[in-house]
């Protein structure tokens, strides 16, 4: 009996592709994801990261600091402006044509625009201080944005690292100050220790600079500014309510329009509604707009509750909010709708969602921010529903961003409910009687 209880099993098993997906490939797509985002991170190895270097220095020191961390290959350092800066299209002057070093302004506005992870900004003074031990030395800002907080942290230990592998003449000058400074005739030891230095002050500096350098804590005085958060109360708390609204959005869509269309389906309520005077293309936009609103409720409930409870900066960016939320509801409210059309059964729908949502939840940032991840990854975040969403509430919550900044996320989202609600037309042939 239990033979053949085994054998019944495996029969069934074989047929349902939905359980070998959700047995066999969601878990190892998971692994697969996270490895690829966790193993990188156990190496040692870090996304690249966008930085802006402003030389408000010019120094022999302040230069060749710039051109190690522009060699650094975890780095994409800007240093000058480019011909399409639209900032330096609308102000005068020789000094800001294109090509034209950064100054702070402009590095801080690369920084709240999201185009750069941080900037480096080295003080006039720096090299003619440098290395010196006191209090008064000039500091080195880090203008970061602390939505990706992986950035500064990196770049302030690396400046550290950096200064003894791209300036050692400026050390070993530095060296030379303080024998100096000892007074009374010199011991030949000494002697020797200047004119080593000074020999080697005469060669040229070496062209390869060793990504990264030696940890050399207190060389350098570096505060990291935050020129994003500093003035919201609980910046984290728009990211993770977006993250979360979004991916049970989906849910909410799939399960709810997909479903009751397989529902009506299966109990025969849909070939009853198209007897009548109800069309295809009008059912399929009534289930769409019901769930759009749906949807439009679920999102503001979450956000509302942030609100309430842990202080989010709802009603001041409530515009953004109201355009970010509608488009998302319409192209969660179509792919809901898709996937009914596309599925046979509601189990087939409950297993083909949850594969898909899941994966587009790992990649697109709702389970883990996609800053942290390296930049193939984040490029193929791209092609999710999620990662196009929640670009789009960072720029409303996080970075105040105006409502028409927001057009490509705007843009990309109502392209894709076109094409879910074009697909879900498509498949839903099959249940119109000839």
């Amino acid at each position: 009996m239990i033979a053949t209880l085994l054998r019944i099993f495996w029969i069934h098993l074989r047929r349902d592709r939905v359980l070998w997906l959700l047995t066999f490939f969601v878990p190892v797509a998971f692994f697969s994801i996270f490895a690829i985002i966790f193993s990188g991170a156990g190496r040692g190895s870090t996304p690249t990261v966008r930085v802006a270097v402003v030389d408000e220095d010019g120094s022999e020191f302040s230069k060749k600091l710039a051109t190690a961390l522009e060699k650094d290959k975890s780095l994409r350092v800007t240093t000058s402006a480019g011909s399409g800066d639209p900032r330096r299209a609308q102000e005068g002057g020789e000094d800001n044509q294109p090509g034209a070093p950064l100054t702070r302004k402009d590095a801080e506005a690369l920084v709240r625009d999201g185009k750069v992870s941080a900037a480096v900004v080295l003080p006039r003074g720096l090299g003619q201080s440098f290395p010196t031990f006191g209090g008064d030395r000039p500091t080195v800002e880090l203008l970061a944005d602390t939505s990706d907080p992986v950035a500064p942290q990196m770049l302030s230990g690396m400046l550290q690292g950096l200064v003894m592998t791209a300036a050692p003449d400026a050390m070993l000058k530095g060296g030379i100050g303080q024998l100096n400074k000892w007074g009374g005739p010199l011991t030949p030891a000494q002697q020797k220790v200047i004119d080593q230095a000074e020999q080697r002050l005469k060669r040229p500096a070496p062209d390869d600079v060793p990504s990264g350098g030696a940890a050399a804590s207190g060389l350098l005085a570096v505060k990291v500014v935050d020129v994003l958060g500093q003035e919201k109360a609980n910046p984290a708390i728009a990211f993770y309510a977006a993250a979360t609204a979004v991916m049970f959005l989906l849910f909410g869509c799939a399960n709810g329009a997909g479903g009751s269309l397989l529902e009506e389906v299966e109990s025969g309520t849909l070939d009853r509604l198209l007897s009548s005077s109800l069309t295809m293309p009008r059912l399929l936009a009534g289930k769409w707009l019901s769930f759009v609103l749906l949807g439009v409720m679920q999102v503001t409930v979450m956000f509302v509750w942030g609100w309430l409870v842990f202080k989010l900066e709802l009603w001041s960016h409530l515009a953004g909010f109201i355009v970010m939320t509608l488009v998302t509801s319409a192209a969660a409210a179509a792919f809901g709708v898709m996937l009914g059309t596309f599925c046979r059964t509601r189990g087939q729908l409950a297993g083909v969602s949850t594969t898909v949502i899941l994966l587009m939840s790992a990649v697109g940032g709702s389970m883990f921010p996609r800053f942290a991840m390296s930049e193939g990854l984040q490029r193929v975040g791209l092609f999710t529903f999620n990662a196009w969403a929640l670009d789009g509430y960072q720029k409303v919550f996080w970075r105040d961003a105006p409502v028409w900044e927001l057009w490509p996320q705007v843009l990309v989202l109502a392209a894709l409910t076109v094409v879910f609600l074009a697909a879900a037309r498509l498949l839903a042939r099959r249940w119109e009687t000839v």
